[in-house]
């Protein structure tokens, strides 16, 4: 065999394809193309999908509890966190597609056996958290909507993952088709309940600046810990890098390039549009109960309750509760698909997403059905804000990685992190730590 042969590997049709200039995947033509750049309109999808993770019920929780408590002063943190989350966004792409393998694969690759089994575990009980936000967010919803018992609407919710994963049978598009549909539903109902909520604009723009008690107030400390880790999941960080990996079979640098730049445009689109729709959620809360008094509104179906009379329109209950269904559906989904993805990331076991559907629901589903039976609807949003910050405990196992091989020079070749894009990662990691520590602090001193 020749020296060309041996840079040849086989394709999947048959074909003799070119490695990569870095050697690390292989080229897969496109359409018979010979390694032309693909078309601009099949890098989108990915963003769409993370940007649920972004609005799911657990942002619910966080949003109205500090917005109601605290006012607009919360919005600098909605501002952070999402720019932390599409910072880290952005990079767990740019891995996916400098490489063609997602970041579980690649912390199974690198690291030794018992970290990748850590990790795996660590990545799990994040799932499992943001499911149960999910389950009883859905509950909630269904509970406004249609008038039965949490306990009723916490089982409810199993039957819409498996409606929602149903669609799937009937194609990708059709899946999609009503992920979409409901993110534009959720956008909508937003724009009317702002509009009803007549917020004070000169307030919201003073948001944007952090306020000072920031790391002294514990229970600043605990809705920033919980914000940060419902906007910034560690799981998402997963499913994005799995989502774009495929981009990776582009043939020169020059086609992986247009390839970031596109996949970067779907994400900054995507989590711009979750940004405004948490960005509304705190300032419906700060203006129609903060204004109002009430300050300790945190539960949703509380938060249902008291958003007609204050706003004084009916409609304003029912997009609030159509609006968080529909976050809670299409939640269902990303999860389940984050859980496919670090699965068969970290331990090369496959599995049908029906099984993954049910594996997570049923060990969301018991913690839920026990908050709502001991402690009843207050209980069940303290476990959902709970939940969140579980999330935000998790997150520096993910970031550490992700940064880590985003920079590696040997893994990402000419596409490597570095400068100022690098430092504001390591920066981000920081924060999350620091935050993390004040959080236990505060709980110990608590105790």
């Amino acid at each position: 065999m020749n020296t060309k042969s041996l840079d040849l590997i086989q394709a999947g049709s048959g074909e003799l394809a070119p490695l990569s200039p870095n050697g690390l995947w292989p080229v897969k033509r496109r359409n018979g193309s010979r390694g032309g750049p693909a078309r601009w309109s099949s890098f989108g999808g990915a963003g769409a999908l993370i940007s649920v993770g972004y609005m799911d019920p657990g942002n619910w929780a966080t949003a109205l509890g500090s917005g109601a408590k605290y006012g607009y002063a919360f919005l600098s943190v909605v501002i952070a966190a999402s720019l932390m989350g599409l910072l880290l966004q952005w990079l767990a792409s740019r891995v996916g597609v400098a490489t063609g393998r997602d970041l579980a694969q690649l912390c199974r690759e690198r690291y030794g056996v018992r970290t990748t089994i850590a990790l795996w575990i660590a990545c799990e009980i994040a799932i499992i958290a943001c499911d149960v936000g999910e389950v009883i967010g859905s509950a909630v919803a269904l509970q406004l909507l249609l008038g039965v018992s949490l306990t009723v609407g916490v089982l409810l919710s199993a039957v819409g993952a498996c409606v929602m994963l149903a669609l799937q049978s009937r194609g990708q598009g059709s899946l999609q088709a009503a992920i979409s549909a409901l993110i534009f539903f959720v956008g909508v109902c937003f724009v009317v309940e702002v509009a009803l909520a007549n917020p004070s604009w000169h307030g919201v723009l003073a948001g944007v600046a952090p306020p000072a008690a920031l790391l002294r107030d514990a229970g600043m400390i605990w809705l920033c810990a919980g914000m940060l880790g419902a906007t910034v999941m560690p799981h998402n960080l997963y499913l994005h890098s799995a989502l774009v990996k495929r981009h990776a079979s582009l043939s020169d640098d020059q086609s992986a390039s247009n390839a970031m730049k596109a996949v970067n445009m779907d994400t900054f689109m995507s989590l711009g549009f979750a940004f405004l729709v948490n960005a509304a959620l705190l300032i419906v809360a700060a203006a129609v109960f903060h204004a109002s008094g009430h300050y300790e509104v945190s539960d949703l179906a509380e938060a249902h309750r008291l958003i007609v009379p204050l706003v004084g329109s009916k409609w304003a209950g029912v997009l609030f509760a159509g609006a968080l269904l529909a976050c809670g559906l299409n939640a269902t989904v990303t999860g389940t698909m984050a859980g496919q993805v670090v699965m068969e990331g970290f331990l090369r076991l496959k599995c049908a997403r029906w099984t993954r559907a049910i594996f997570t629901r049923v060990c969301a589903i018991g913690p839920a059905l026990l908050a709502v039976s001991l402690a009843g609807e207050h209980g069940s949003n303290q476990l959902l804000i709970v939940s969140q910050v579980v999330l935000n405990v998790q997150l520096p196992l993910a970031v550490i990685p992700l940064v880590r091989f985003g920079s590696d020079p040997g893994l990402m070749g000419i596409f490597r992190v570095k400068g100022v894009s690098l430092a504001l990662a390591w920066i981000c990691v920081g924060i999350t730590l620091i935050l993390n520590a004040a959080l236990l602090w505060q709980m110990a001193v608590a105790l």
